[in-house]
């Protein structure tokens, strides 16, 4: 359907917009590669103006977190149920858990495919429940940058 496509399309960008900050191509940004990309659009930017934005993030910036940062602007074009259209395509016994597999061959076989480091990233903090992702927990993740546990 057309969200689904609408919200794949926000990842792809998101994705594009790391790609590029990624100077160095090493999966993360880092100082160097914010003080690079400035250069490569002629701005000047000091160690200290680039130091303050990395630090934002209590780690390494990789894809997760720049899209976990990146969920503010989520939260400004999609709301909470346009993502919860889009993942329950793929959970239609609608259990709150797709399977791991599953999500990996769509995310590398449909629309923007994402590479294998990628992958790996994205479960470095997906919420699962065995060998499925907890999808509804994942969207809080997206949306609002923290894990929320189940509410009892």
């Amino acid at each position: 359907s057309g969200i689904n496509a609408e919200y794949g399309q926000q990842i792809q960008e998101f994705k594009e917009a790391f790609t590029i900050i990624d100077q160095d191509r090493d999966g993360f940004i880092s100082e160097k590669d914010l003080k690079d990309m400035w250069a490569s659009l002629g701005i000047i930017q000091d160690d200290k103006f680039c130091a303050e934005m990395v630090k934002v993030s209590p780690g390494q910036i990789n894809f997760t977190a720049f899209l976990t940062f990146m969920g503010e602007k989520l939260a400004d074009t999609d709301p909470e149920d346009v993502l919860h259209n889009a993942f329950a395509c793929f959970d239609v016994q609608n259990t709150g858990f797709i399977n791991q597999q599953q999500f990996t061959n769509a995310l590398t076989q449909l629309g923007e495919r994402f590479s294998k480091e990628e992958i790996n990233q994205m479960y470095d903090v997906a919420p699962m429940k065995g060998d499925s992702v907890d999808w509804k927990r994942f969207i809080k993740l997206i949306k609002y940058g923290g894990d929320f546990e189940e509410e009892a």
